[in-house]
């Protein structure tokens, strides 16, 4: 396997069809999500309350039960995500200057390969050998896994720019940090925010699977379902979390629209 270089990096950004597009969408298309999500909730609810529930499923499925692993759900997203940016955003400014040039390939080759493990695997290795449970052990390991998008889609924003900007910028007496700031970032913000949409959709996924190092979230509802053999649960859990995974995208998608900057 060869190490990816920069220019391979330009060919995947992970750019969605409103970046494409060019424009905001129209108050319809920013109707439609919650419409259908707000359907799917409901044909939820109507298939839970015609089943006869025994007392595992009503235990599982209350309100009370369900909104707080969706409260849960929601807190790892939130932090991962956010962890995530402070770390992912300054690394993809490091790995696009000049002075990491030579190493650059390297890096993003090992960045990818750790990615590859599951994250079951960083989860059960941060259990079993650091005895690190719980919720922030549960962060570590969805960090470990969104960093690439949001690091990639970064320096694909960066590198993107148009270099006679640049130039102008140093010929009217720019520092290379104000140019960062004033341009760079700037003019890359639609493709970094692309990357983000991307980490936070992984996140929701995979912070399904936190529920075997005891740090909460949707997973408890799912495995409840799995280790009881009751379907009904597994459905809501699952569907829950698709829900939340939409919802989150949608939101990110609006923020997208209103963060990027005109004419972009």
């Amino acid at each position: 396997m060869s190490a990816p270089t920069s220019d391979d990096t330009t060919t995947q950004p992970a750019v969605t069809e409103e970046y494409h597009a060019g424009h905001r969408r129209s108050l319809a298309g920013y109707l439609v999500m919650p419409g259908v999500l707000a359907l799917a909730c409901l044909v939820l609810y109507v298939y839970v309350s015609q089943q006869e529930l025994d007392s595992i499923e009503a235990r599982s499925l209350n309100a009370a039960t369900l909104t707080g692993a969706l409260w849960e759900h929601v807190q790892l997203t939130a932090v991962s995500t956010v962890l995530t940016l402070l770390i992912a955003v300054p690394l993809g400014i490091v790995f696009t200057r000049p002075f990491t040039r030579p190493i650059r390939s390297y890096l993003i080759t090992l960045l990818t390969l750790g990615q590859a493990v599951p994250t079951i695997a960083v989860l059960v290795l941060l259990a079993v050998v650091f005895l690190f449970l719980g919720f922030w052990a549960a962060i570590v390991g969805l960090v470990l896994y969104a960093i690439i998008p949001v690091l990639l889609n970064t320096m694909v924003g960066l590198e993107q720019v148009d270099k006679a900007v640049l130039e102008a910028g140093r010929g009217m007496g720019m520092a290379r940090f104000t140019v960062l700031r004033r341009l760079e970032l700037p003019l890359a913000v639609p493709v970094i925010l692309a990357g983000v949409r991307t980490a936070l959709v992984i996140n929701v996924g995979t912070a399904t699977l936190v529920t075997y190092i005891n740090a909460g979230g949707l997973g408890d509802v799912i495995v409840a379902g799995l280790s009881t053999n009751r379907v009904t649960i597994q459905i809501v859990g699952a569907a829950l979390t698709a829900v939340l995974a939409l919802l989150i995208d949608y939101l990110a998608g609006i923020a997208e629209d209103l963060l990027r900057p005109r004419g972009l």
